[in-house]
């Protein structure tokens, strides 16, 4: 901000060299008044994918316009951040401040564009983004059960539609009655609500909340406006010249109870996700102790029946063991010399599995820094950040994972499968995610990423992911292949005919229910947050959901391993990735649902642009519990022929 005395240049500027934070306004402490600078950001709608800059809609702009510095999350997000004409100094009430006025005049193309293109934006109920020392300014409003909600965006207007039904926003004011009309949101009462520091030993204010009431105002006269009247209409037929004169108030208001620290709790307060949250961690953890008893209760019994085998306990033991092995000589012991055998398409599994190792160790890393607190929300686009470099950066152990497996598969065509696991995922999500890029470039929408940006992240794929992925599949071929713990025959064995539910697709089917069942409920936030605008801010739930899909896949993918190979089908080794990757089919078929159920998306281009963001989604979840189920049911096979000595 602009200091006002010759001290706060000092101060300021030694302030701004200890203390870099974009958003951040530095309150004097010799000045009575500072001034705040109000940002803007993107305009989004749940109606339409699209999102656009605040410039596109022709409203009031900065004279001295500029931009903040974006990270890469923000960018890929579409955020697009500026400088407002909404600037007010600390402690100063404004009342009905003129700001510009938007004359259209009937019969000039271009007038008639930007107002098309404004009742269309009010049509689809687009939401302003407004930000004030890194915080949103939120339109807080009375919801079901006395309860308030605070939205940290409000509508740029709204529609009363021609059989006078009001939209969205309409219903807030039995003024807005006119059919086929809309009506502008041109004027903001805005609060400021700060943090005096006088009487705890410092000087000087802290900004803990901003919020905002949107009115629709028609100002008479655009040189002295009142702020008072009818509301603002925009006709749906263009027929005569129109003016809309935008205008704002604030009020400032101390309240000492408010810590700094927590200055966002009113915003995820008034979210009350709660008991659904907990009631989704104990319908999970239901789950997980079932599949638990069921692993728990194979492995005892195999290592039971081991050791008192080799202890003889006694004869009547013995009597036992003898008459169960006999039972059990049809079952997975038969397929000993079979189990270990080489899967087909060895290549393309340990492709895939290199890259849900990446995967998943990238997940896990940026959900524990979310739970520390460092990818709050109030550190814009640092989630997508930290998830991209950390891909960036675990190259290595997909080539590893990838050549080690594909070694213990017997392929010698080693350089194939490091080109496969360097670009072939990676590639399939960067075409879709350019193609996606192209339809918002051709709707003009500010989510199109800029061609330096994607130069940027093709240089970092082939310069750094790349390296480091050959880097890994350099060790992983220096390394021995994975010891089995039995011998492969020579000639296969035949599989009995199997029943229904022991056949590939029955099992792979089923085993990607349990899983859904445990994230279903915290899928529902996740969809919100991306396609409704919602602020997700629950991450320790989400860490401990992440925990329990990891043990949930395993154990699902474990007894339906060991059901297969007691009916003596051996094929295992893609039947366990398949099991649990299964899981994000059923997350695409909820994701339909969820498309068709909870939003209001029209026009080709959104839906388009949702399926297609979509099936990225669907692509890295099936890499990432395929991984899972494939290593748990890799892990108790090499166990239980190794524990269990098959003659």
């Amino acid at each position: 901000t602009l200091p006002c005395c010759p001290m706060c240049i000092v101060i300021t500027l030694v302030t701004l060299i200890v203390f870099t934070c974009r958003f951040n306004h530095f309150i004097c402490i010799y000045c009575i008044l500072t001034l705040i600078q109000l940002f803007v950001n993107r305009l989004d709608s749940v109606e339409s994918v699209l999102p656009y800059e605040y410039d596109v809609f022709d409203f009031c702009k900065d004279d001295n316009e500029r931009r903040p510095s974006e990270n890469l999350g923000q960018v890929l997000f579409g955020e697009r951040i500026e400088t407002s004409p909404y600037k007010f100094s600390f402690k100063k009430d404004v009342k009905c401040q003129e700001l510009c006025t938007k004359v259209y005049v009937k019969g000039k193309p271009e007038d008639k564009n930007m107002l098309d293109f404004l009742k269309r934006g009010m049509q689809l109920n687009y939401q302003h983004h407004w930000i004030v020392d890194n915080m949103p300014v939120t339109w807080c409003y009375d919801v079901e059960d006395g309860q308030k909600y605070c939205n940290p965006g409000f509508p740029i207007g709204c529609l009363v539609t021609i059989d006078g039904r009001a939209k969205d926003a309409c219903v807030i004011n039995s003024e807005f009655n006119k059919k086929n009309t809309f009506y502008v949101f041109n004027h903001v009462a805005i609060k400021i609500t700060y943090h005096n520091g006088e009487g705890e030993g410092w000087r000087g204010a802290r900004l803990v909340a901003a919020t905002l009431e949107p009115k629709s105002i028609k100002n008479v006269d655009a040189e002295k406006p009142t702020c008072e009247g009818l509301p603002m209409e925009v006709p749906a037929e263009f027929d005569s010249d129109l003016k809309i004169t935008y205008t704002y108030s604030v009020t400032f208001e101390e309240n000492n109870d408010i810590k700094w620290a927590s200055r966002w709790d009113y915003i995820l307060v008034s979210m009350p996700h709660t008991n659904i949250q907990w009631f989704s961690i104990m319908n999970s953890l239901v789950i997980v102790l079932f599949l638990s008893g069921m692993v728990a209760m194979i492995m005892l019994r195999t290592l039971h029946k081991d050791i008192a085998r080799y202890n003889q306990v006694d004869q009547v033991n013995q009597i036992i063991l003898l008459y169960e092995d006999a039972q059990e000589e049809s079952g997975w012991k038969q397929v000993h010399g079979d189990v270990f055998r080489p899967p087909r398409k060895g290549m393309l599994l340990s492709v895939f599995l290199g890259q849900g190792t990446q995967i998943f160790i990238m997940t896990f890393i940026t959900l524990f820094l979310a739970c520390l607190g460092f990818l709050s929300p109030a550190n814009r686009g640092a989630l997508m950040t930290c998830s991209v470099v950390l891909w960036v950066l675990l190259g290595t152990p997909a080539g590893y994972v990838s050549a080690r497996l594909y070694k213990t598969f017997g392929g010698e065509k080693w350089k194939t499968n490091v080109l496969l696991t360097a670009l072939l995922c990676p590639g399939i999500v960067f075409a879709d995610f350019f193609l996606m890029n192209l339809i918002l470039w051709v709707e003009g929408s500010s989510a199109a990423i800029p061609f330096g940006t994607l130069v940027a992240i093709l240089a970092l794929w082939f310069g750094i992911s790349v390296p480091l992925t050959f880097v890994g599949a350099y060790f992983g071929f220096k390394k021995p292949a994975i010891e089995q713990p039995v011998r492969t025959n020579q000639i296969p064995r035949q599989i009995p005919e199997q029943s229904f539910f022991t056949k590939p697709v029955p099992g792979i089917v089923m085993g990607g229910i349990l899983p859904f069942g445990c994230i279903f409920i915290q899928l529902f936030f996740i969809l919100n947050s991306i396609w409704s605008h919602q602020m997700y801010y629950m991450f320790g739930f989400l860490f401990l959901v992440f925990i329990i899909l990891l043990i949930t896949c395993s154990e699902a993918t474990i007894l339906l391993c060991y059901f297969h190979l007691c009916a003596e089908d051996y094929h295992w080794w893609w039947r366990s990735f398949l099991t649990s990757g299964f899981t994000a089919v059923y997350l695409f078929v909820y994701a339909v649902h969820y498309f068709f159920s909870k939003l209001q998306i029209v026009g080709a281009a959104s839906t388009i642009l949702y399926f297609g963001y979509t099936s990225i989604m669907v692509l890295i979840f099936f890499l990432f519990t395929g991984t899972i189920g494939f290593f748990a049911c890799f892990w108790f096979v090499n166990k239980i022929y190794s524990v269990v000595k098959v003659d």
